[in-house]
């Protein structure tokens, strides 16, 4: 059996397609939220609005997001 990912709703029965299929979503999720965080912070906003508004501290978003 070859294993792909897919957008489709996978089988509930089958866990690792739904796995891969969860795996790729978290991927998806994780581009957009440092594609936003970037933008917010082009456009000004402080690690604190961008905290507030991620449900974590000032403190995590800077360690997660900024400059390394």
């Amino acid at each position: 059996m070859r294993e792909t990912t897919t957008t489709a709703t996978p089988d509930p029965e089958e866990p690792i397609p739904a796995l891969f299929a969860i795996a790729e979503r978290r991927r998806a999720l994780t581009r957009e939220e440092e594609a936003l965080v970037r933008r917010a912070r082009m456009q000004g906003h402080s690690w604190e609005a961008i905290a507030t508004a991620l449900g974590i501290t000032k403190q995590a978003a800077h360690k997660k997001f900024g400059r390394k």
